[in-house]
């Protein structure tokens, strides 16, 4: 990309798009488009075509979906795809119909099966049924994922798909209902210290493995591959490495500074037991994550204290 190119970055109010509009800015980068959900309704095609026409876009970060907790997922299986299918198709065809020639959609690490061997690799797609509790949000991940691989084949553009790990870091939400493990746990764990409460529930048997990737190296990848990487394959973006959900917790609590105990309810969904990413692709294209686990948390738990006004 060249620092003088028009840039729309959809979804920049979110943790991963205000990540990239960050680094955007501190990397020179001088013509961000961005629009809010009010101002410009992603799911609306006419109204997408028009904001297409009538500017003049070099590159697109599509970043912008509908996302929520495995109990959203769950309840509202219908919204999540619609909606999803919705904004990628039309912002995905838009874009081409308007001479967009360099294009990164944002897909998710829930398009692969759910028995798939770990690490998962890029080839596992197709291999299997998704996670029941997601399926809808995988589905329409995997159509985003397919319309820019034909687009790229068909045509010859450059519409790249990249596949996220958790993500987590600064702009997070924290929030009762629609919060993430690492920000739901940090907010439940604050709150009981706070209270001086002797113990906390947590969803789960704390068994299960995850992989979280800080927020800003995740936009970091993102611009690399836009400056590095013109292919039809898509990419894994992770740290290659896996932690506990237990020792996930407990690492929350020594950084929030909580004595209490956390009981793990086994009542609640948790998932597969292992879901790590294979960033071979990746690190062969030589990029790297730069921010390890305990830092990372460190500084969202900062963002959060921030936010409350501590």
């Amino acid at each position: 990309m060249k620092l003088n190119d028009s840039i729309y970055v959809a979804g920049h109010r979110g943790l991963l798009g205000s990540a990239i509009v960050r680094l955007l800015n501190e990397k020179g980068y001088k013509n961000i488009i961005t629009r809010t959900s009010k101002e410009l309704d992603l799911r609306n095609s006419a109204d997408v075509e028009q904001f297409f026409k009538s500017n003049k876009i070099d590159v697109v970060i599509l970043s912008a979906a509908k996302v929520g907790s495995i109990e959203e997922n769950k309840k509202y299986p219908a919204e999540f795809l619609l909606d999803n299918l919705q904004i990628e198709t039309n912002v995905i065809s838009s874009a081409f119909k308007n001479n967009v020639k360099k294009l990164l959609f944002v897909s998710s690490s829930c398009i692969y099966p759910k028995n798939s061997p770990q690490p998962l690799k890029e080839e596992y797609l197709f291999k299997g049924p998704l996670e029941d509790e997601n399926e809808a949000y995988g589905l329409a991940k995997i159509a985003g994922l397919k319309l820019c691989e034909y687009y790229s084949k068909e045509y010859g553009v450059n519409y790249i798909t990249v596949n996220p790990t958790n993500l987590y870091g600064v702009g997070d939400i924290f929030d009762p209902v629609h919060s993430h493990v690492i920000p739901a746990n940090m907010m439940k764990i604050y709150n009981a210290k706070l209270e001086k409460k002797e113990s906390i529930k947590a969803w789960g048997s704390g068994k299960a493995y995850r992989e979280f990737l800080y927020v800003d190296d995740a936009a970091d990848a993102i611009i690399f591959l836009l400056n590095n990487y013109k292919g039809k394959d898509i990419i894994n973006l992770g740290t290659g490495n896996s932690i506990q959900i237990k020792e996930l917790l407990n690492l929350i609590k020594e950084i929030v500074g909580y004595p209490g105990e956390i009981i793990f309810d086994t009542n609640k969904a948790e998932g597969v037991l292992k879901r790590e990413l294979d960033i071979t692709r990746l690190k062969d294209l030589g990029w790297k994550p730069k921010i390890g686990l305990k830092e990372g948390l460190k500084r969202t738990y900062d963002y959060y204290l921030s936010q409350i006004g501590k």
